[in-house]
Parts: structure tokens; C-alpha cells; sequence
């Protein structure tokens, strides 16, 4: 049945704040499951869609926002196999466009893009990984194809998206390198690669240095700009670079002369375009898999965030937050 919970609604993109209120929570459509919401995480994205900065993304207002989710399974509907009552889950389900989104207590989500949640990690920690795992996957395993034993270059090893690129990439195989700032170098580390401080290394340096100036294999950027446009140069001949962050204008003559394909990461396409829903629940059954092998971890921003103070955790995430940032929805997430 449908009955009452509390939600963060957005009223205005010219203000860009939330406000709590009670609000309907409906029965789960065909094909839906309704969640408890325990944990939202929160990426930049969500702060662009609050600000009216995303307009390919944005609802119609008033509207629940809220990418990623971790929470109980309330109830199941019409069509829905794999997925019982008390199910705890996890996905990129909702907050954009028509899509309600985990902001509040309750959310309908299409069971397709939900996957079990890994038992050895807390709905916090499961709530930071979907969007930048299936990012990760999309662009390190079904774009650039990684073998193990290839020389994989991660740019931006310590930040959202780049941290789980370099576990993915290690989990299968990979020789992994990646840049970082001075300060998050350890971090890099600690993850398995082998840290570059791109603040005292140049391109050509460490493209010498590691690869015998053939360059890298597969290149992540997760960067964008200048980075994305200085892997071009540092990609192997046949080689793969895959960006998620591929929005500005490039010449590709460097990477063109090196027969390198180049490959963009759009992780919200299905949610907005319709396709492909289950393949994101796929990727999320392997991210099980590997966060259960003990191969992937999220890395989290120590500080709690609430539905009252969820406005704060916009904020450090849009300040450049530790990693990844989470809103506690349930007591004890």
C-alpha cells in the first residue's frame, strides 16, 4: 500500500536547497522493488542536478534527488524474479529526470539495475560504490577490454571513479600505474598501483620510466582537459583510452597516429535513455563478487551526513571531499 515518509524535496534550481517534508511513497510498479533506503551515496552529479547545472539530468520540480543507493527490500513487484523481501541491495537507480531518487526514507526502483549488496560491506560502503564501479567497469572492461598483464595508467588513481578503476584493474590482472597529487600518492599505494605524483613527474618522464616509451596499454582518464588530452601521447600503438569525463574538444591527431581508440564513459545513459538496465545489475553482481573476494572497497569520507544535513555533504563533495561522501537515510547505516 501506499502510505507516508519522509523525503528531502529540491523546490527551486535557483536556490538549490532542500526542504524535509512528508510526501507519498507508492506501491512498486512491474518490474519495480521497493527499498527501505538506508544510504545514499553522493557524487557530483547530485550537487549539479540540485544547482540546475546538469540540464540532460535534472526532474521536474519538486523532486526527490539521489543517484546511488543501498537499502532493504520492502516489496516486490509484478515480474520481479531474483529478489525477495528483506533482500539487502544496492544500484544507481534513480534521481534524475522522472526517476525518484534515494534522498528519502522509501524508493521505487526497477529491479534491473539492483544487485544483492556485498555481505562483508556496510550499506554505507555499498552505497558509495555503484555509480563509480559501474563507471570503472564500463570504461576499464567493456570499452577498453583489460587483459591481465597489460600496463594500465589511471588518471586521477585517488579520486572517486580512479580509486576503484585501480581495484578493478588490479582484481583482473593488471599492472596498474596511476596519478595523484603529492599528499594522496599513499593512497594510490595502499590500493595497489604504483603511485606517479603528476606534480613532479611530466608525461614523458613516466611514460620512459614505466612503459620503455612505448607507452600504456589502456588509459583511464577520469580527469578530462589537459590530462585526458596528454594520454593521448602516452597510449601504446593499438592501444585504449577510455574518459569519463570527456566533455571538452580534443584533437585526436596524437592518438590517431598511434591507431589508439579513444572511448567515452556516459554511466547515466541508461537511466535517462532507457537501454540496457540490466547490464548495470550485471556489473553490479561482479562488483559483488570482487568487494566479497575482498578485491574492491570503497574508501570513505569519515563524516556523517544526515536528510537534515545532507545540503552539508553536497557541499564537501562540490569542495573536493576525501574520496566518497554518505548520507545516512536510516539510523545506523
Amino acid at each position: 500500500m501506499d502510505f507516508a515518509m519522509r523525503a528531502l524535496l529540491l523546490d527551486s534550481y535557483d536556490h538549490g536547497t532542500f526542504r524535509v517534508a512528508e510526501t507519498e511513497s507508492p506501491l512498486p510498479a512491474a518490474g519495480q522493488l521497493r527499498l527501505r533506503v538506508h544510504a545514499s551515496g553522493v557524487n557530483p552529479i547530485d550537487y549539479k542536478i540540485r544547482k540546475g547545472q546538469a540540464a540532460f539530468a535534472m526532474p521536474t520540480l519538486p523532486a526527490v534527488i539521489g543517484t546511488d543507493v543501498a537499502g532493504v527490500v520492502t516489496e516486490v513487484g509484478t515480474g520481479v524474479h531474483g529478489f525477495s523481501v528483506g533482500d539487502e541491495v544496492y544500484g544507481l537507480a534513480g534521481g534524475v529526470r522522472g526517476l525518484p531518487g534515494s534522498l528519502a526514507e522509501y524508493m521505487t526502483v526497477d529491479a534491473a539495475f539492483m544487485a544483492r549488496k556485498p555481505v562483508n560491506l556496510s550499506m554505507r560502503e555499498a552505497a558509495a560504490l555503484p555509480l563509480v564501479a559501474l563507471t570503472a567497469w564500463e570504461g576499464l572492461v567493456d570499452r577498453a577490454n583489460v587483459q591481465a598483464g597489460q600496463k594500465v595508467l589511471v588518471q586521477g588513481g585517488a579520486g572517486g571513479v580512479g580509486h576503484v578503476v585501480v581495484q578493478i584493474a588490479r582484481a583482473l590482472g593488471a599492472d596498474v600505474y596511476a596519478t595523484a597529487s603529492t599528499q594522496k600518492l599513499d593512497l594510490v599505494r595502499e590500493l595497489g598501483a604504483t603511485p606517479i605524483d603528476y606534480t613532479t613527474t611530466s608525461v614523458d618522464e613516466y611514460v620512459k620510466q614505466y612503459t620503455a616509451g612505448k607507452g600504456f596499454d589502456v588509459i583511464y582518464d577520469t580527469v578530462g582537459g589537459p590530462t585526458l588530452e596528454a594520454s593521448l601521447g602516452a597510449v601504446r600503438h593499438y592501444g585504449r583510452i577510455a574518459s569519463c569525463a570527456a566533455y571538452g574538444t580534443h584533437n585526436l591527431a596524437l592518438s590517431s597516429l598511434r591507431c589508439a581508440d579513444v572511448m567515452g564513459v556516459f554511466v547515466l545513459y541508461p537511466m535517462l535513455g532507457g537501454e540496457r538496465h540490466a547490464h548495470h545489475g550485471d556489473i553490479l553482481r561482479e562488483v559483488t563478487r570482487l568487494a566479497e573476494a575482498g578485491k574492491v572497497r570503497p574508501v570513505l569520507d569519515p563524516r556523517h551526513f544526515t536528510l537534515e544535513t545532507a545540503l552539508e555533504a553536497h557541499d564537501a563533495v562540490e569542495a573536493g571531499a576525501n574520496v566518497k561522501v554518505v548520507i545516512d537515510v536510516a539510523a545506523g547505516a
